[in-house]
């Protein structure tokens, strides 16, 4: 071989090394990018799936929140758990109202009136029930020993109120009946429509010389 050919081969082969050297660079940056797009890709894939678990966590907490408020029902006084602007008034149709005559002859001797919302929607009521015994006279006055004043109680559907009307009966030139008339009472004390009542109990005649009734309350009164 003749030294211009030598020096060509060895130009030639070394051109060829360096042109692998440079393909195998190429090759080792393309490989780490595609590793470093992929690492990150997991990742992002990663956080992901765990701002979604917590997205679901949040909103399946926010449901079950939601379904507590919805699910309280009873009574509730107003101005307590939320407003109670579009609440209406009780009107007496929604209402379920009984009247028991208890602790007949005894010490504490009263009416238990019990009123249930059985309608779909809230409605409140205030202040005391106007309430006639057997439907006569006078409405019975309110009791010394009344609580809550004018102050509005909201029921929920089949949430309930109660009232009474205490009995006292002196053995002598007393009134007996069997049942009363009621009426509820608007925000200035102005009656609704009046409406009779059967009392119920063991005795459901009851006598009285003088009687007066309580507040509306969500606590039965003379619960002994």
């Amino acid at each position: 071989m003749s030294r211009t050919s030598r020096i060509r081969t060895t130009v030639l082969a070394a051109a060829t090394a360096a042109l692998a050297l440079s393909l195998t660079a190429c090759g080792g940056n393309d490989g780490a990018a595609k590793s470093d797009a992929a690492g990150q890709s997991q990742s992002g894939a990663a956080a992901g799936g765990s701002t979604a678990k917590a997205g679901g966590a949040e909103a399946k907490g926010s449901k079950e929140e939601a379904k507590s408020a919805s699910a309280t029902g009873g009574t509730e006084t107003a101005g307590k758990g939320g407003s109670t602007a579009d609440v209406r008034q009780c009107v007496g149709d929604e209402l379920h109202v009984t009247v028991e005559h208890r602790f007949a002859g005894q010490q504490g001797d009263h009416l238990l009136i019990t009123a249930v919302n059985k309608g779909d929607t809230p409605c409140w009521v205030t202040s005391y029930p106007s309430v006639k015994l057997n439907g006569e006279g006078a409405a019975l006055p309110l009791s010394k020993k009344a609580e809550g004043g004018d102050q509005r109680i909201t029921l929920q559907p089949e949430g309930t109120v109660y009232s009474a009307a205490a009995l006292f009966d002196y053995g002598k030139d007393n009134r007996r009946a069997s049942g009363i008339s009621m009426a509820l009472r608007d925000n200035d004390g102005r009656l609704q429509p009046e409406y009779s009542l059967d009392v119920t109990g063991e005795n459901s005649e009851f006598a009285w010389n003088e009687a007066d009734v309580l507040n509306w309350n969500t606590k039965k009164p003379y619960d002994f």
